[in-house]
């Protein structure tokens, strides 16, 4: 094993073509550029930052404030210019650029917990891992070579996603009752050639079926040479049929970029050749960093084995760990508002704080109701009413099953604080 470890840490301080970081380097950043592009013409930043009363917190991050909307427009401006930065790649301007374009998009995702999304976390995971990692060169330099740790960094990052999402596709309601796909795929029967096979019984479970092998397995393939173009066309006939049946932006256009990464593009084998100098191998710091990041990404999505109950329900580990796509979740949620000294209690009107998809949102998340119900007694608390008690009554839906209570209707939220710990007043599923 000692042997082997040692082979591997060789292996990783060698040179190898950098052609293939340079091909997906140049992809992602203009899939960026788009992608910021896109989000400005359609007017996500007055609908997502500008508009909205209250925005949901990350847990650790509740500082971070949404500028006004000039500002914002200049930050995504930013990472436009950013993205270019890291596109002509000179050695001091993608440096700055990397760490430019990370802080600004990071920035962005952390304003409201309501758009979290896994494609959203891995575009930061990546945009950090271009920050460390020593500046590429040009991309016109086709002979140019870098550290073999630096391309086995991002195969790593795109691998946990994939295996991890496929993981968590193997449960009971994915396999045998395709749910949520038995509810998702009639809806499309009117798309055009594929539109008719949703109308059969069999198609949710061979998708089903389909998209969990596919996921455990595409890293593999990609890695085996032999396998890699045919594993390439199905991550292209995989990414198109997901963009075209649910709205999930540009992320299908993100996953093929990033697989490009996978391939050598090299016409002739090359052996590889030893770093000359110290100076290219793996600082000590970063060697201990990068082991810790490592090992963070293979255990942090299992941290949903600390707690009791259903996770699809209750959530609690459910964010970051890769679970995408994997149920049909909704809610209405009920919230009122008591005085303590009057005894009086009224119904709160949703809409006078939140757009719909907060709302949509916060009704099946319970760590979202906390935030929610606090924001709400701390809001009336101003209005003149004495120690608001604030109670909540939210119904959700799962996989099409019946709805049923999702929190204790009886509880004072107010008294609540949201942790790591275990939320006792989540209701059994």
């Amino acid at each position: 094993m000692q042997n082997r470890f040692a082979y591997l840490t060789t292996r990783l301080e060698t040179y190898t073509p950098a052609l293939p970081f340079q091909i997906f380097r140049v992809c992602w950043a203009i899939l960026m550029i788009i992608s910021s592009v896109r989000f400005m013409y359609l007017g996500w930043i007055e609908d997502h930052y500008v508009s909205p009363v209250f925005h949901f917190k990350y847990w650790g991050f509740e500082w971070i404030e949404p500028l006004g909307r000039t500002e914002l427009y200049v930050v995504h401006f930013l990472m436009i210019v950013s993205a270019v930065g890291i596109v002509i790649c000179t050695k001091i301007l993608y440096r700055i650029s990397a760490v430019l374009l990370f802080l600004s998009f990071t920035y962005t995702e952390l304003i409201d917990l309501t758009y979290y999304l896994n494609h959203y976390y891995f575009v930061s995971l990546i945009c950090f891992l271009l920050c460390i990692i020593p500046s590429p060169p040009a991309i016109r330099d086709k002979n140019a070579v870098m550290p073999a740790w630096v391309i086995f960094l991002f195969k790593f990052q795109i691998s946990i996603v994939y295996i991890y999402a496929g993981l968590a596709k193997i449960n009971y309601d994915w396999l045998f009752n395709a749910l949520p796909l038995k509810i998702w795929l009639p809806a499309h029967y009117d798309l055009p050639v594929i539109g008719v096979l949703f109308t059969y019984k069999i198609t949710p479970y061979i998708f089903s079926w389909a998209g969990m092998l596919y996921d455990c397995t595409i890293p593999f393939w990609l890695m085996w040479k032999k396998s890699r173009p045919y594993a390439y066309i199905a991550v292209i006939v995989f990414h198109t049929i997901v963009g075209l049946l649910f709205q999930i932006g540009v992320f299908p256009l993100v996953m093929m970029a990033s697989t490009l990464i996978f391939f050598d593009f090299q016409k002739q084998k090359s052996n590889p050749v030893l770093l000359p100098d110290k100076k290219h191998v793996i600082p000590i710091f970063l060697r201990y960093f990068l082991m810790f990041y490592i090992v963070f990404q293979i255990l942090y999505p299992w941290r949903y084995l600390l707690y009791k109950g259903n996770l699809f329900w209750t959530e609690e580990g459910y964010r970051f760990s890769w679970r995408v796509m994997l149920m049909e979740k909704a809610g209405t949620a009920t919230f009122y508002v008591k005085d303590s000294r009057t005894g009086r209690e009224g119904i709160v009107n949703n809409r006078e704080f939140l757009n719909d998809h907060q709302e949509k949102q916060m009704a099946m998340q319970p760590d979202m109701i906390l935030q929610f119900a606090h924001f709400l007694g701390k809001y009336y608390e101003k209005k003149g009413v004495y120690k608001p008690q604030v109670r909540a009554e939210v119904y959700v839906t799962l996989n099409g099953k019946p709805s049923q209570l999702l929190i204790d209707p009886n509880v004072d939220l107010m008294k609540e604080k949201d942790t790591f710990m275990s939320k006792k007043w989540i209701l059994a599923h």
